[in-house]
């Protein structure tokens, strides 16, 4: 009976996470790969040119030659330290990444073009082009602790 019981679960737990990656490909738009982990989001977002052929976020944060935009450097080597529980630059008591909280993070705010912001939305050289489940699967790798892996 104990055996019945764990294999129930254990499938259980198996259907749940397929329909979380089903539902996160949905939601990822251009970027179906997208998952809620730094490595994606670095990749994905960070460093990907969009459709449209717009440039990536790296493109102006980046220390290449100058002070990167923002003083954000979305280099792959330092990206990670750069956001996680980092004041902004432009709003010194809010942090770029709070883990375990994306409503409290200026990424987030700058991204969804919050009114608190100072400057524009995100990206600042055109229209926005990240989608609302990209902005969603990036909330999600925040609040569940924005994990480095």
């Amino acid at each position: 009976m104990r055996r019945s019981i764990q294999a129930v679960l254990l499938l259980a737990a198996a259907i749940m996470v397929g329909a979380c990656d089903e539902q996160l490909s949905e939601i990822a738009g251009p970027t179906p790969s997208l998952e809620p982990t730094f490595a994606s989001v670095q990749h994905e977002i960070f460093e990907t040119t969009d459709a449209a052929g717009r440039t990536s976020c790296v493109t102006c944060h980046t220390a290449v030659g100058r002070t990167p935009a923002g003083g954000l450097n979305l280099d792959h080597a330092v990206a990670y330290d750069q956001l996680v529980n980092v004041a902004s630059r432009e709003q010194p008591t809010v942090f770029r990444v709070v883990p375990g909280n994306s409503d409290a993070s200026y990424m987030v705010h700058k991204l969804e073009g919050r009114a608190n912001i100072v400057g524009r939305r995100m990206p600042f050289n055109g229209p926005p082009y990240l989608t609302a489940g990209q902005i969603q699967i990036m909330r999600r790798w925040i609040d569940v602790g924005a994990p480095r892996d």
